[in-house]
């Protein structure tokens, strides 16, 4: 009924008008009850508390401590989402996946942000956003033991695998076809607990994605892959499922935008780009001089630190990659102790014996420092110390050839993962012609830089002890140390 035909019948009819006008006034009130009990939009419910409530869990792929502040890919995209949005960040860590796939069923977080692959049957209870990565299952081993060639081989062992994991789904796809395929689900530890349970042999085998036991070869490198058991597999965050798509629209423009932006290639190669390739040999020799040689060094690399503004282990990873933690190491060109000074460099910083330790590290330290701050002021952290680093290797003239060159190419000469696939033209004649100081091996600080990355991740691994608690922090990088 139309406002003007109402007025019209109070007009005609008073008695019938006023039992309208009741009913009109109940039907308004019933309206507005309703009205605000029809459930907010997800979106405008995060923005409104100022706050992202994620879940995630603790391990190098997803969440972690690097030095004295948080990291991890994952936790990174979360930042970057919640800084999208203009809120505070929160982490939340479950006690297991389990709890985790639950509590965002359940609707009592925003977003599960842990590696979590795509599958059907999570699909029928949890929404996924946009696919950012593929990886592969894979079966784990430890070297030394017989290799198992096929899923069948499995059942002469202890297979061990994450409670409610994608893994737990393919392996029951496959005992289809193998009935007698058992395996232990274990909700207590992650992924990255049950690799070192086989690293130890307190059991024979688990299930892995790529990421992950590419993140972890380097902290357990007995650890082997004996063949993929799935094709690759979709990685996507999880949001609650409902018929509000807010969220989720809002999360799709978010890794739009950073696919096109090219943000999200640059997040995978700082987190997996120096762990492509893996040395066994090295990998072990380094964990045994972590506590035959490192000890003799330890204060010196911290006095140097606090020095000049450096994580200690950054520096010893540096002097591993140098000399390996030998004072009288000598290379073929005449460059001389720890971290491998050559005499020029020596006598700037004033250096009298570059075979003693204490002046080695404290140069060397110091060299890195002043190429830092020779670098232009709008190159951020962490590609800053990436392109110092190659400089105190290369050479900060051919650094700055590369970051030429990189610009001519429409690529960004402020960033490392640009500037690294420009490098190796340095030693292409129709290339270093173009340059300024011409020739140099190029392809030398991108493997030096990656090595320098595997150290550092090992070094930071046997330092840290116990859980990252849940944090309830600002999404302002320099507020993280005092989140701590």
């Amino acid at each position: 009924m139309q406002i003007g035909q109402y007025e019209e019948i109070i007009k005609t009819h008073p008695l019938l008008g006023s039992k309208l006008k009741r009913i009109f006034l109940l039907l308004l009130a019933i309206s507005l009850i309703v009205a605000c009990d029809e459930a907010q939009p997800h979106l405008e419910e995060i923005i409104e508390r100022g706050e992202l409530r994620v879940l995630t869990r603790y391990g190098p792929t997803s969440y972690y401590v690097k030095g004295e502040q948080l990291a991890g890919f994952e936790y990174e995209l979360a930042q970057m989402f919640a800084q999208h949005l203009n809120v505070h960040l929160k982490i939340v860590i479950p006690d297991n996946l389990s709890n985790m796939l639950t509590l965002i069923e359940q609707g009592k977080a925003d977003i599960a942000a842990a590696g979590l692959t795509v599958t059907s049957a999570r699909k029928d209870v949890i929404r996924f956003g946009p696919v950012y990565q593929e990886v592969t299952q894979q079966l784990v081993y430890r070297q030394g033991t017989k290799k198992p060639k096929n899923i069948t081989a499995l059942t002469n062992g202890h297979l061990e695998v994450i409670t409610a994991s994608s893994h737990v789904e393919q392996l029951r796809s496959y005992q289809q076809e193998v009935p007698e395929l058992l395996w232990t689900e274990n909700s207590d530890i992650d992924s990255s607990g049950l690799l070192e349970l086989v690293q130890l042999e307190m059991i024979d085998y688990t299930i892995a994605d790529s990421n992950e036991i590419a993140a972890n070869q380097t902290l357990f490198p007995e650890l082997r892959v004996a063949f993929d058991i799935s094709k690759p597999q979709p990685l996507a965050w999880a949001m609650p499922l409902s018929e509000d798509g807010s969220l989720y629209n809002e999360v799709a423009l978010f890794f739009e935008a950073i696919k096109k932006s090219g943000e999200l290639d640059q997040l995978i190669e700082k987190y997996y780009g120096h762990i492509r390739r893996f040395d066994y040999v090295d990998t072990r020799a380094l964990h045994r001089r972590i506590l035959t040689h490192l000890p003799k060094y330890q204060a010196l690399f911290e006095h140097a630190a606090r020095e000049f503004d450096f994580d200690w282990r950054l520096l010893a990873a540096i002097s591993y990659q140098e000399s390996h933690w030998n004072p009288d190491a000598v290379s073929s060109t005449g460059v001389r102790g720890l971290m491998m000074l050559t005499q020029a460099t020596a006598k700037q910083m004033k250096v009298d014996d570059r075979e003693d330790p204490s002046q080695s590290i404290y140069a060397g330290a110091k060299y890195l420092s002043y190429i830092r701050d020779r670098l232009p002021e709008r190159i951020t952290e962490p590609d800053r110390l990436w392109i110092a680093l190659a400089s105190y290797n290369l050479g900060y003239g051919h650094i700055e050839d590369a970051r030429v060159l990189t610009q001519r190419q429409d690529k960004n000469p402020d960033l490392w993962s640009d500037i690294r696939q420009i490098l190796p033209l340095l030693s292409k004649k129709q290339w270093y012609e173009q340059t300024r100081y011409g020739y140099a091996r190029g392809g030398e600080p991108v493997h030096y830089i990656d090595n320098i990355r595997r150290y550092y991740d090992i070094l930071l691994h046997h330092q840290q002890t116990g859980d990252v608690p849940e944090l309830d922090m600002d999404t302002t990088p320099s507020q993280f140390p005092s989140a701590l």
